[in-house]
């Protein structure tokens, strides 16, 4: 079955990521939101292609996605996204060719494309955090320094 310029959410359980990262889980059963310009639903093998301007939201897990083509394998309950796969969850981001999101151990496995690298951005969250202005922050540098004149002694 294909079907064009469709919206599928698919509904998934989320459990296992919020309590391995002490999150409150939100309501069993939050849709993923799947956009795409071509979708094909094979219901003998459980699997959900779609292709082309692929965008994906699921805010049960605050994680949105785009990529060229992705994949909903059911039975394995995991998505496989390709062609350059962008991700961002709670400020974090992936950059990858083939991304892979194993739904219920809420983990992703990113590869890049040959010769390439993937790009991972991470928020650390800094233990002691200071408040105000840093007194031990170094000064702004400055490319162009002042110029001065030599001193002569007189």
């Amino acid at each position: 079955m294909w079907i064009t310029g469709l919206a599928i959410a698919l509904t998934l359980p989320t459990t296992a990521f919020h309590a391995a990262t002490a999150q409150a889980p939100p309501p069993a059963g939050q849709p993923l939101r799947l956009e795409a310009d071509v979708t094909e639903a094979n219901a003998v093998t459980g699997v959900i292609t779609a292709r082309g301007n692929v965008r994906i939201t699921y805010p049960a897990r605050q994680i949105q996605a785009t990529a060229v083509q992705a994949q909903y394998f059911s039975r394995e309950r995991r998505i496989v996204l390709s062609g350059n796969v962008y991700v961002l969850q709670e400020g974090n981001s992936l950059r990858g060719e083939v991304v892979t999101y194993l739904v219920d151990e809420g983990r992703f496995l990113a590869l890049p494309d040959r010769g390439q690298q993937v790009e991972a951005i991470y928020i650390v969250p800094d233990p002691n955090p200071t408040t105000g202005s840093n007194p031990a922050a170094p000064p702004a540098f400055n490319p162009k320094p002042e110029f001065k004149l030599p001193e002569s002694p007189e």
